[in-house]
């Protein structure tokens, strides 16, 4: 079986593609990615063996350089990654059983258009439930389209979020449909998620309630990580008691050396080593004292182990990550699905979640300090225990069985 994936985004779109491919590949199928051509995603995916077929502009740049929620070259940017679906991705698909899309609209409804055009089975798959229609959440605003603040129905601001996505890019998708000789889709939304999408997401951390739609619930798509910790690293850890780690990933920070302030003396003021991850926002340690130590890319599965607690953005994949190792959380949302992931951690009592980004000393503190209880401790050692470990497993068979 011939499988190609299709994903453009930040590392937590890249990560979960990944530990699929590994697992297919384990299991006798063929696999390449379609992904962002960065450096770092492709270094990441040859360390697994996966192939890459680099795909659009690297992703980086653009995160780090536009304002968020910013609608400015938003046309443009759209435009160029439709366009190398039908392109790169379409000549990647040829002689394939299976394209699997994630991301943006722009790669899922172009996706689909390819498989489409070659036959072959097309599979929609969501990371995190906020995209995916349902009455029990308002849909997240489109850059530069907000939603009516006062609207309270949310079927009917679902149905407005798909009057939107046509406005943004059923032009764009439709003028590439005829240019290989399909139709016209007259719902770029609904066509790209089809009826049935899959939801990688874990069903203790996310849990799916039943909607019109379809949807398979995988479990998350995790890959083990088996690199050790640095020598340096592992000295620091072991010079102390268990430091809090603080890391915000690909998202873009406002004011990040301000953020990085009001972190690290929180953690010191509740007696704390920290561990500091800069990430795409650069953060940058305050001073030069010991007890805070920088590291770079890194296995997370085995040093969220040895954390007090994680201070983090709250994507899916470091939620993930920090829920199975059993560390407290203290989620600072910045965007997108971040805040529905901290209000899962506040929910489970495996954590607290920050009102929103701009973090003080104060509100840190006061978030430390309930994810550092015992209470906190053991609640999120229980739900470690509970969180399902074969999502790649579930995946990789659905997508196996139904060729056979």
């Amino acid at each position: 079986m011939r499988v190609l994936f299709s994903t453009y985004g930040s590392r937590g779109s890249v990560e979960p593609i990944a530990g699929l491919a590994v697992r297919l590949r384990e299991l006798g199928a063929q696999v390449r990615v379609c992904a962002p051509p960065d450096e770092e995603f492709a270094s990441r995916l040859a360390g697994l063996g996966v192939p890459l077929v680099p795909t659009g502009r690297p992703v980086r740049p653009l995160v780090t350089t536009v304002t968020p929620g910013s609608a400015e070259g938003l046309a443009q940017r759209v435009a160029e990654l439709m366009a190398a679906q039908f392109d790169t991705v379409a000549a990647a698909a040829e002689g394939c059983d299976v394209l699997v899309a994630a991301g943006p609209l722009p790669v899922t409804a172009g996706s689909r258009s390819v498989a489409e055009k070659l036959g072959i089975r097309y599979v929609h798959v969501s990371h995190q439930p906020v995209l995916l229609p349902s009455p029990y959440r308002r849909p997240p605003a489109r850059r530069g389209r907000p939603l009516p603040p006062d609207a309270t129905d949310n079927r009917a601001l679902w149905d407005l979020d798909a009057q939107i996505a046509n406005t943004m890019f059923g032009e764009v998708l439709n003028t590439n449909r005829a240019s290989i000789g399909l139709p016209a889709v007259d719902n770029v939304r609904d066509y790209a998620f089809t009826d049935r999408p899959w939801l990688a997401t874990d069903p203790v951390l996310s849990p799916w309630q039943p909607t019109d739609l379809d949807v398979v619930q995988t479990g998350a798509w995790i890959q083990t990580d088996e690199r050790p910790l640095p020598d340096d690293l592992v000295a620091f850890l072991d010079a102390g008691a268990p430091p809090v780690y603080v890391g915000f990933g690909s998202t873009p920070v406002s004011a990040p050396q301000d953020l990085v302030r009001a972190a690290v003396e929180a953690i010191r003021a509740q007696g704390r080593r920290a561990v500091l991850s800069p990430g795409w926002a650069e953060l940058a340690p305050i001073d030069d004292r010991d007890d805070c130590f920088t590291v770079g890319e890194v296995n997370h599965q085995a040093l969220f182990r040895r954390t007090a607690a994680v201070v983090h953005h709250g994507s899916a994949g470091t939620t993930t990550t920090a829920a199975r190792a059993g560390a407290p959380q203290v989620v600072v949302p910045h965007a997108g699905d971040h805040p529905y992931w901290a209000g899962r951690v506040a929910d489970l009592g495996i954590g607290a979640a920050h009102d929103n980004p701009a973090a003080t000393f104060e509100s840190l503190s006061t978030a430390l300090r309930t994810a550092l209880t015992p209470e906190t401790r053991a609640r999120a050692a229980a739900v470690a225990d509970t969180i399902r470990t074969d999502g790649t497993t579930v995946a990789a068979k659905l997508l196996l069985d139904d060729a056979g």
